[in-house]
């Protein structure tokens, strides 16, 4: 793959911010569902008020142009999170990990929300729903134990393709100069210093753009895969 503009390795380069983009894009997507789960069968098993109140609160979240708020709370506290983890953990680049994974994750639940809450819906008038809460059985069990046992493949389908979007949203604030410093090398950073040398070597925005378009592509074909596999009415 050749060097970059200050001869610095580019295939250790990838490989090594392939592992900073991967992290981010999975424990954001991880925050986003649990969110969203949580969110969704609240409102989809109570119904009523709290169905209500929710699913407003979720349009509310919606309606938020989320580029540009990424783009305004991680030039807000940006650099008041580094100095603070730098002064606690000694490391500020973990700082700026939990901001990015923060931020993502808190803006990408309301699909996931919304899916669990149709599938509560449905999932809650079920005979064997009614057969529990006939034998004395919690709302808490009912929930977690019986209903939500009985939804997770299209959780699991959600969470695999919000990776591929945390992923693509973390290398669009590098690439904007707002994510990761310098010398973390992530492919979204990688294409932003690859920006001014595009004509001379095209090969350094190239490689990591290549490589963020496999891995999307990969996640996405990973996550139609399991919803091909997890779909209970599909012919074998």
């Amino acid at each position: 793959m050749g060097t970059d503009s200050l001869g610095q390795d580019m295939l250790a380069r990838i490989l090594w911010g392939g592992r900073i983009s991967l992290s981010v894009g999975l424990v954001a997507a991880l925050l986003s569902v649990i969110v969203g789960t949580l969110i969704g069968a609240i409102a989809g098993f109570f119904g009523g008020f709290a169905d209500s109140f929710l699913m407003r609160v979720t349009d509310m979240f919606i309606s938020l142009p989320q580029l540009p708020l990424l783009l305004l709370i991680t030039f807000l506290f940006s650099q008041s999170l580094q100095d603070f983890f730098q002064d606690t953990f000694g490391s500020a680049n973990l700082g700026v990990f939990c901001m990015i994974v923060l931020v993502i994750g808190l803006l990408a639940w309301m699909s996931t929300a919304r899916l669990v809450r149709a599938s509560f819906l449905s999932v809650r008038e079920k005979e064997f729903v009614e057969a529990a809460r006939s034998m004395g059985a919690t709302r808490s069990s009912l929930m977690f134990k019986h209903i939500l046992p009985n939804v997770l493949s299209p959780i699991i389908v959600a969470a695999t393709l919000e990776v591929g979007a945390a992923i693509i949203t973390e290398s669009a604030l590098s690439f904007l100069g707002l994510g990761f410093p310098s010398n973390v090398p992530t492919w979204g950073r990688m294409l932003f210093e690859a920006k001014d040398y595009f004509e001379f070597s095209p090969h350094q925005a190239l490689f990591p753009g290549m490589m963020i378009f496999l891995t999307v592509l990969a996640i996405n074909y990973m996550g139609d895969g399991m919803r091909d596999a997890l779909d209970p009415r599909k012919s074998q």
